[in-house]
């Protein structure tokens, strides 16, 4: 991927992601409401039950509840993967509940003495969309970007995916690519 045509450049300064309060015509804050107060947490190791409940997420979102059933694969391999220090899960929680989360890869690249990150899969529940969480996951995944010097995270949004791609296209680059699965049998 050349480095100034990427999809997502997101190295770069992060959102600002604060709700504006709610004005009434007069100019007057109205009553307040509850605002969810969404955490966003980094997956370890011991999280192995929340990476679970993500992938219950994005089952439901993705419509592929058979590629990402709960049930599947074993909490030691999904120990093993969460140690992995090129592996990136964060979880977007409302209450203590997995609403949304993403899967992002670390790429250490040969040409340069640099990485790019590769955003995988990123959903949020039906219930808590249009809320900014899926902004707020990638904010926390370009902090990791910055700490770990990548120049680059890139992701594939799909063509009838239209939130996705206004989501992306608000925070980076566009670059039409044409993406090819090789079967290894």
């Amino acid at each position: 991927m050349h480095p100034a045509k990427t999809l997502l450049d997101l190295a770069l300064a992060p959102a600002i992601l604060a709700p504006r309060a709610p004005h009434t015509p007069s100019g007057e804050n109205p009553v307040p409401h509850r605002q969810a107060m969404i955490e966003y947490v980094r997956l370890k190791a011991e999280d192995v039950a929340r990476l679970r409940e993500l992938n219950a997420v994005f089952g439901e979102a993705f419509g592929e509840p058979d590629t990402y059933d709960p049930g599947r694969p074993t909490d030691e391999y999904l120990r093993e993967r969460l140690r992995n220090q090129n592996i990136i899960a964060f979880v977007a929680l409302d209450e203590r509940v997995v609403i949304g989360g993403l899967t992002a890869y670390v790429l250490d690249k040969l040409e340069h003495d640099r990485r790019e990150i590769y955003l995988y899969d990123l959903a949020v529940s039906a219930s808590h969309r249009r809320r900014g969480i899926a902004r707020g996951l990638i904010d926390e995944l370009r902090a990791i970007a910055r700490e770990l010097c990548a120049y680059v995270i890139f992701v594939q949004a799909d063509p009838p995916d239209t939130p996705a791609i206004r989501l992306y296209e608000s925070l980076g680059a566009r670059e039409d690519v044409h993406h090819f699965d090789i079967s290894v049998t």
